[in-house]
């Protein structure tokens, strides 16, 4: 006891705002769980698995541990275990569902290093202050806990801004207080009532074919009224939110369904794109004759069906499903636990620590205890730590071990805490893209070893593309634009199975007029050769618009490109996700036959050749100055119709570029008192307001286009992303940064290091989806490993049986040496 009292200015006591580390040790995947438990740091309050405690001892100092060890009871049978219906879309929180994990019993120890010297605890001989932190350590929430609460814990619904002001109809329609039907088909569930024109409609068609006939989103394209609510939420205890005038709406991006916090009634609004409050409910349900206080509610909101869909979803559909295979285990076969939608980062890991760059970084010429070492105080938000600590859980083959369903795998929140850090999405519980995360990974990785190329294990995804423009002159333009992966567009029109679609077509045609449906077992789907897709990169593409500096002309310019130099790992992105006419989303239903091995090796550029001329420079008079913006028609007229001054409307629609009502609806809100509000429009005035998304301009660069052309074209197209890219080609005079009169090139004096080398690539990966949009539905990897091909599918690992190799997302390709 003496010994721990001489320690005494060692211990903390925890604040409240104290991230306390008890779950997890910071440098591995251990917990009190464990064999050896897990000790707790008194005075950083970091956690340590038995075999790094003694790291932190010498590198800190620090002496006095809370050992805590967890083990398990003794399990009751089912059916003598009670259970509790979900009211919360989360895992493992008060009202949320249980993580169906057993019970544990807790021990605490005092320990004290170098010796691990054990004291009990609870213990009255212990110092009060000692029993004072210990105590706050064991019943405060941890850092991980915290975090997840934080994550799950869904947005309070918003009040519409369509709400207060909303347009009824005086067209007599009264809803009956029973036997709803869609007016344009036979649904009687999923309905939703118009509370414009008292339409009553089918909702939205799930991913799995399940849901509506989008027939109520559809009569909001037709007639634009914007709020609906579903028929059968309604329930007469709906207290309506207190309104605040000033409010400002938040633009929330395209989401199908959004998790919600209340019970309330199920009202969407279409334009804003979610679920809303309408604090005048009553008083629009009584303008069709509903008498909301005799309402029942009698059907789901759309948080309890998502609630629903996620207890009752049938993983049994995810690739190779109902196949009898092998579970594998040991090095390299670790699964990674879902932690909430986060599928993309777990197949998105397992490729890349299938890599050699990967291992070799964060495995093979990294110890734990060396990047432990070099980590700052806080090794829990050190990426280089995190990244080797994963890296050793998935290669090391410690947690890969058999249990009653195949292995528990291990959950990186602390790498996922990490990467995502100050990023919106990856840090929310949201599904998302596995190649934005993909990107996302390159980014962050790459700014954690700035410079030093051989730390670098992203550097062998790098490769540089020289684009060529020939205008009818004759003569040609270079640019050079490095990246990290190749985007391929989908012709269907190269299908290998033309006959057979056209048989198909006709049936189907047969069918519907017959009422009947397909089954997915009839269905014949487009098989495009992956060497068609390469084809369509490297083809020649016509330039419309093309301003052509020797012909001081519009003209019609052809671009071809080519691979100037070949990357180690070659990433291929399959775009399956395509925008059809209103920039609605659609997945292209289409496989891809990928062989094994491919030879891109004509796939290089020649650079200039010595007969070929350069386009000259453009003089003053041609260079292009962007246009004056002009206010979108349909926002001006959206915002007019809520009884805003239309000059008012037309410069919040320029002022954001056209983006979107909700964007020009905060502008005009937080501008209703500027002196020059009601100042007519000037050209000149507009073009020096006028601001630029950034969110746009990082996607021009993503395209590979320069920040200051990419302003450029945003302002000269008034912030249309599509218009911009167009303008982009049609002006290469644009770029600021060299002379149209010599070889262009956006590829950074970093790029230097780009490997380069045979173009002959054998396949060693890929992430497929689920789903109809990268925002949801499911993510699994593929990997060959050690001659066989093997499925990553969150913790479950197995041989693969029946392998997919046509439905992929991402494909992962390997040169192939010598």
């Amino acid at each position: 006891m003496d010994l721990l009292r001489s320690h005494l200015h060692k211990v903390r006591i925890p604040e409240p705002g104290s991230r306390i580390h008890k779950d997890e040790c910071c440098v591995s995947f251990d917990t009190p769980r464990s064999e050896g438990g897990l000790y707790v740091d008194m005075s950083s309050f970091l956690g340590f698995g038995r075999e790094h405690v003694e790291w932190n001892f010498e590198k800190t100092g620090n002496p006095v541990y809370l050992h805590i060890v967890q083990r398990r009871k003794a399990e009751p049978d089912e059916a003598d275990r009670p259970l509790k219906k979900p009211t919360l879309l989360a895992i493992g929180v008060e009202g949320g569902f249980g993580d169906q994990e057993p019970e544990y019993d807790d021990t605490f120890e005092i320990v004290i290093l170098p010796d691990f010297i054990s004291l009990p605890f609870p213990s009255v001989d212990l110092p009060e202050k000692v029993r004072l932190a210990v105590d706050k350590v064991i019943l405060a929430e941890s850092a991980d806990r915290k975090q997840q609460l934080a994550a799950w814990v869904a947005d309070k619904k918003k009040i519409s801004a369509y709400a207060m002001d909303l347009q009824q109809l005086e067209n007599g329609v009264i809803v009956p207080p029973t036997g709803w039907k869609c007016s344009k088909c036979d649904k009687t569930e999923n309905l939703w009532l118009n509370l414009t024109d008292g339409m009553i409609l089918c909702g939205r068609k799930l991913w799995d074919g399940s849901g509506g006939n989008n027939h109520a989103i559809e009569h909001y394209e037709q007639t634009k009224y914007p709020l609906a609510v579903k028929l059968g939420t309604i329930a007469a205890d709906l207290e309506a939110a207190v309104i605040n005038p000033m409010f400002k709406v938040a633009f929330r991006g395209m989401k199908i369904i959004k998790k919600m916090s209340g019970g309330n009634s199920d009202v969407f609004s279409y334009p804003e794109d979610d679920s809303v409050e309408d604090p005048l409910l009553a008083q629009h349900l009584s303008h069709f004759g509903i008498d909301f206080s005799s309402l029942q509610k009698t059907e789901m909101t759309t948080a309890e069906r998502e609630l629903d869909a996620n207890t009752n979803y049938d993983w049994n559909r995810i690739q190779e499903s109902g196949k009898d295979a092998e579970l594998l285990f040991g090095p390299g076969y670790t699964g990674l636990a879902n932690l909430g939608n986060s599928c993309y980062m777990a197949s998105i890991m397992q490729v890349m620590f299938s890599t050699h760059p990967f291992i070799l970084r964060y495995f093979e010429k990294q110890s734990l205890k060396a990047a432990f070492a070099t980590a700052p105080a806080d090794p829990t938000m050190d990426l280089n730590m995190q990244m080797t600590k994963l890296g050793h859980g998935l290669l090391s083959g410690k947690y890969s071990a058999p249990n009653k369903e195949g292995q528990e795998g291990i959950r990186p929140r602390m790498f996922k805490s990490v990467i995502a850090a100050n990023h919106s999405e990856f840090s929310s519980m949201r599904q998302q893209d596995a190649l934005d995360f993909f990107l996302h990974l390159i980014d962050r990785v790459e700014q954690a070893n700035p410079g030093n190329h051989e730390l670098n294990p992203c550097s062998g995804f790098k490769f540089i593309i020289e684009e060529r423009v020939q205008c009818p002159s004759g003569k040609v333009s270079y640019n050079k634009r490095s990246d990290y992966m190749l985007s391929l567009s989908i012709p269907l029109h190269e299908a290998t199975n033309k006959e057979q679609l056209e048989a198909f077509s006709e049936k189907k045609a047969a069918m519907d007029l017959d009422g009947k449906e397909v089954s997915n077992e009839e269905i014949v789907r487009p098989r495009v050769p992956l060497e068609a897709c390469l084809a369509s990169f490297s083809g020649p593409e016509e330039i419309p618009d093309f301003y052509s500096t020797a012909l001081n002309s519009e003209t019609t310019a052809t671009k071809t490109a080519g691979f100037n130099t070949f990357p180690d790992y070659l990433v291929l992105h399959m775009c399956k996700f395509v925008m059809e006419a209103g920039w609605v989303p659609k997945k292209l239903d289409v496989y891809i036959d990928v062989p094994d091995t491919i030879d891109i090796s004509h796939m290089r550029s020649k650079g200039m050749q010595p007969w070929e001329e350069l386009l000259p420079e453009a003089s003053g008079d041609n260079k292009a100055e962007p246009a004056a913006p002009v206010a979108s028609e349909d926002i001006v007229s959206q915002l007019a119709s809520m009884g805003f001054n239309y000059l008012h409307c037309q410069k919040a629609a320029i002022n954001t570029s056209n983006t979107g009502v909700e964007e020009a609806m905060n502008w005009l809100l937080s501008h209703m008192d500027d002196p020059d509000i009601n100042d007519p429009i000037s050209n000149d005035s507009c073009a020096s307001e006028q601001s630029v998304d950034e969110a746009s301009v990082q996607t021009l660069i993503s395209f590979g286009f320069p920040e200051d052309v990419a302003i450029k074209a945003l302002k000269a197209s008034g912030g249309n992303i599509e218009q911009a890219t167009d303008w982009i080609f049609s002006h290469p005079e644009a770029s600021s940064s060299a002379p149209a009169d010599s070889s262009t090139s956006n590829v950074n004096a970093d790029d230097t290091h780009v490997p380069d080398g045979s173009g002959r690539y054998k396949l060693m990966a890929f992430v497929s989806h689920m789903g109809t949009s990268t925002h949801c539905g499911h993510y699994v990897a593929h990997v060959l490993k050690d001659g066989r091909w093997a499925i990553f599918n969150d913790s479950k690992v197995a041989a693969s049986v029946d392998l997919p190799k046509d439905m992929g997302y991402l494909y992962f390709f390997q040169r192939i040496s010598g």
